[in-house]
C-alpha cells in the first residue's frame, strides 16, 4: 500500500534517529530490571520545560513545573486525546518547534495535521528525555480533575476505540484460524472437528527450527560460520576460563568453539527439538564435562549448580531485515538475567544499513512475470507483492546510493521497546547518469569487540569476496592446523593497537550469506542522477499479528530539482509492508 502526502520540509539529519543509551554505571537493586534502570535513568536526566528555556533537574519535576507556572498538564491531555507514543511525541515536538501558548495547545482536538505529520516525528531538541520516557498507565484516574464535558468526550473515545478493537481482534481470529490443521483433524480417524485454535506463534517458531536442512544451510554459510569461528577462537583471553551462555544454541557449533577457545563451562540454551540432538552431538566430541545442553526457553530456565552469572554470552539471533523473528527480545532477556556487569556480548553490535536500489531482474521475476503467462494477463497474482518485502540475493552493482545506518544496535544497553523504532534517513544517489529507483534495499553489518564496548566511529566492516580464505583461517585444511593470523587481519580495523574487532556484513557487496537482502519494491518508482537526495522516515514495528514478524513503514520524498520521474518533487510518499 502506498500513499501519497503534501510536500513538506523533510529533517535532513545525517546522524539518525537513535534512541539514549543507558549510563553504564553497575545496577545494586537486584529486583531492578534493566528496563526499569534505564528508564529510571531517563527520568533523572535534566530536561527542559515545554514552554520556556527553562531546565529542570528531572523529567518529572519539568512536567509539575509547566502544570505549576503554566496551567499545563502533558500526562492529563495526553489522555484526553487518547494519544499513542507517535502522537505524543509529535505533540512534543510540535510545542518546542511552534512555541504555541498553553492555552493554544490545551484546545486542541487530535484532529489536527500535526498528529500525522511525519515532520514532528524528529526531535526538536537533541536527545529530549521527554521523547524516552513515557507513562507506564495513563488511567481514569489522571483525568479526574479535568472539565466534565471534556472527560465524557475523552470517554467517548475510548469507547469509540474499544468497539474498534474489538472489531479488529474478531477479524484477527477469523484470519489466524490453521485451517491446515482444521483440515487434518477433519481426515484424522476417530476425531470430531472443532474449531482450530490461533496459530501459537513461539510454537511454530521452535518447530520450524527442528529440522535439519535449516542447521545445515545456516552452518554451511561461511561468511556467518567463519566469522564467529574466528572470533571465539582468536580471543582465548576473553573465553579461557570463563562461564558462557548460548542462546538458541541449534546443534551447539557455537558452544563447541567456545569449548575448544578455554571456556570452563558453557551452557547451550535451545527451547526446540534440536537441543537433543545437540547433546548427542555434545557426547561424541567429548565435551559434555564443559557444555551443559538445556531444553527450554531462556526467559524460563535456571542455570544448574548455583551458576547466576555468565562472562560472554554468544548467540546467532540475526534473522531477515535483521530484526524479523524477535529472537534478539530472548538474547537482552539473558543478558539482563545472566551477564555479569562486566561481561560481554557476542556479537556486540549490528547496523540496519538502508540504500537506493535497482531491483528491475528481482522485479522481472517477481512481478513481471505474471503479465504474460503462456498468453494469459496473470497480473492480479503480483498485486499484492509491493505490500511484501522480498528476501533475495543482489549483485553489487544494483546499489545506487552509499548506505544510511536506520538503526545502530549496541546490545550492551539497548532494550527490548527501542527495537519499535522511527528513524530519519538521508539517502545520496551515487549513479553516473539518470537511473530509474524501484527499490531501497535493507541489510545489516555485524560486530564482534573482544571487550564488548561500540565499536569506533569509522570502523570498516569485513566484506567477504569470492576467493577469500575465511574458512582456512579457523578449519584445518589437509590435515594441518588453522593459520595463526594477527588479531585483527583480514576482521575489522586496527592491528593489535585498539579494540580487537570481528565483522561481517550481508551487503551485496559481499558473497551472498543465508540472510541475502530484503528488499522493499516501489508502486511508484522515480529517477535519480549524480548527487540526488531521498530523505525520509523508516517506522519498523513488531507485527500485531505475529509478534516475530516486522511491520515497516517508508516515507520517502525525492528533492530531483528537475523532478523525479513517477514521484514529483518534494512530494511525500507512504509505502508499508510485511516482512514474513
Amino acid at each position: 500500500m502506498s500513499i501519497r502526502l503534501p510536500p513538506h520540509s523533510t529533517p535532513e539529519d545525517d546522524s539518525g534517529s537513535e534512541e539514549g543509551t543507558a549510563s553504564t554505571e553497575e545496577d545494586n537493586d537486584e529486583e531492578e530490571t534493566w528496563d526499569d534502570w534505564v528508564s529510571d535513568s531517563m527520568d533523572k536526566r535534566p530536561c527542559r520545560s515545554l514552554f520556556e528555556d527553562k531546565v529542570l533537574p528531572s523529567v518529572d519535576e519539568a512536567l509539575a513545573y509547566d502544570k505549576a507556572s503554566h496551567g499545563f498538564d502533558l500526562d492529563v491531555l495526553s489522555v484526553r486525546l487518547s494519544l499513542d507514543t507517535y502522537r505524543r511525541i509529535r505533540l512534543i515536538n510540535f510545542i518546542r518547534k511552534t512555541n504555541p501558548t498553553p492555552a493554544a495547545v490545551a484546545a486542541l482536538t487530535g484532529s489536527e495535521e500535526l498528529f500525522s505529520s511525519d515532520e514532528y516525528l524528529h526531535p526538536a531538541l537533541e536527545d529530549d528525555p521527554l521523547l524516552q520516557v513515557q507513562p507506564d498507565d495513563w488511567s481514569d484516574s489522571d483525568v479526574e480533575d479535568t472539565d466534565p464535558a471534556k472527560r465524557i468526550i475523552a470517554l467517548e473515545k475510548r469507547l469509540s476505540a474499544a468497539k474498534q478493537d474489538l472489531a479488529d481482534y474478531r477479524a484477527l481470529v477469523s484470519k489466524q484460524l490453521d485451517i491446515s490443521s482444521l483440515i487434518a483433524a477433519v481426515n484424522e480417524p476417530g476425531t470430531s472437528a472443532g474449531p482450530a485454535a490461533p496459530r501459537d506463534d513461539d510454537s511454530h517458531y521452535f518447530q520450524s527450527y527442528e529440522a535439519n536442512d535449516i542447521h545445515a544451510v545456516m552452518i554451511q554459510d561461511k561468511v556467518r560460520t567463519s566469522t564467529y569461528a574466528h572470533f571465539i577462537l582468536t580471543n582465548p583471553a576473553l573465553f579461557c576460563d570463563a562461564i558462557v551462555l548460548d542462546v538458541g544454541c541449534g546443534t551447539g557449533i557455537l558452544s563447541l568453539f567456545a569449548a575448544k577457545s578455554g571456556a570452563k563451562r558453557v551452557f547451550a540454551v535451545d527451547a526446540s527439538d534440536i537441543a537433543e540432538k545437540a547433546e548427542k552431538i555434545v557426547k561424541a566430541n567429548g565435551l559434555e564435562d564443559i557444555i551443559t545442553v538445556i531444553r527450554g526457553k531462556v526467559e524460563d530456565i535456571t542455570l544448574p549448580d548455583g551458576v547466576q552469572k555468565v562472562d560472554v554470552i554468544i548467540s546467532e539471533w540475526m534473522g531477515y531485515a535483521l530484526l524479523y523473528e524477535s529472537m534478539l527480545d530472548s538474547v537482552l532477556k539473558a543478558r539482563d538475567r545472566f551477564l555479569k556487569p562486566e561481561g560481554v556480548m557476542a556479537p556486540s553490535q549490528s547496523k540496519m544499513m538502508l540504500a537506493l536500489c535497482d531491483a528491475s531482474e528481482v522485479s522481472k521475476e517477481r512481478v513481471d512475470f505474471w503479465n504474460d503467462v503462456y498468453g494469459f494477463d496473470l497480473s492480479i497474482m503480483a498485486h499484492d507483492l509491493y505490500d511484501e518485502a522480498i528476501v533475495d540475493v543482489v549483485g553489487p552493482e544494483t546499489l545506487l546510493s552509499a548506505p544510511f545506518t536506520v538503526k545502530d544496535l549496541h546490545l550492551g544497553v539497548i532494550t527490548p521497546r527501542q527495537l519499535d523504532f522511527v528513524s530519519p534517513f538521508k539517502l545520496v544517489s551515487t549513479v553516473e547518469r539518470r537511473t530509474k529507483v524501484n527499490a531501497f534495499i535493507l541489510y545489516f553489518d555485524t560486530f564482534f569487540a573482544a571487550d564488548g564496548r561500540p565499536v569506533p566511529e569509522g570502523t570498516e566492516v569485513k566484506i567477504v569476496r569470492e576467493g577469500d580464505p575465511v574458512l582456512a583461517e579457523v578449519w584445518p585444511v589437509g590435515g594441518r592446523p588453522a593459520p595463526q593470523r594477527r588479531v585483527s587481519s583480514g576482521h575489522g580495523k586496527g592491528s593489535g593497537e585498539g579494540p580487537k574487532i570481528t565483522s561481517f556484513s550481508t551487503s551485496p557487496q559481499s558473497i551472498p550469506t543465508h540472510w541475502k537482502q530484503t528488499l522493499f519494491l516501489l508502486r511508484e518508482p522515480f529517477v535519480v542522477s549524480e548527487g540526488s537526495i531521498v530523505t525520509g522516515h523508516f517506522h519498523c514495528v513488531k507485527s500485531q499479528t505475529n509478534s516475530r514478524e516486522l511491520d515497516v513503514e517508508i516515507h520517502y520524498a525525492v528533492q530531483n530539482e528537475e523532478g523525479a520521474g513517477d514521484v514529483a518533487k518534494g512530494v511525500t510518499v507512504v509505502q508499508m509492508y510485511k516482512v514474513r
